[in-house]
């Protein structure tokens, strides 16, 4: 299984792919490919899923160089590219400092 920091790495380096709904979901959001190697680089774990329908995840949240707050949900199987499963600009009504379910 992937360590954050191999995330961090991956995603850093361009080293990722999207799930069909994450391509989606980064058009109709408008979060490009440069603001996901951003805010990988300060990306921290917020929530594990371990019993994911696809296989183990978790859903970081990371910012952007202008400080957009992102969550991007990674698949954590242990490939040479990491899959982004689902992407979004978390909102302050449902999460608590960007981190924790209200």
């Amino acid at each position: 299984m992937k360590s954050l920091a191999d995330i961090r790495s991956q995603l850093s380096n361009g080293a990722f792919r999207y799930s069909e709904h994450a391509f989606d979901r980064a058009i109709v959001r408008r979060i490009t490919r440069g603001e996901i190697i951003q805010a990988s680089s300060n990306a921290a774990i917020i929530e594990n899923y371990p019993e994911d329908k696809y296989g183990p995840s978790c859903l970081l949240l990371g910012f952007t160089a202008a400080n957009r707050p992102i969550h991007i949900q990674v698949s954590l199987a242990d490939e040479s590219e990491t899959l982004i499963i689902t992407l979004y600009e978390p909102n302050l009504d449902e999460w608590e400092d960007y981190r924790r379910r209200r």
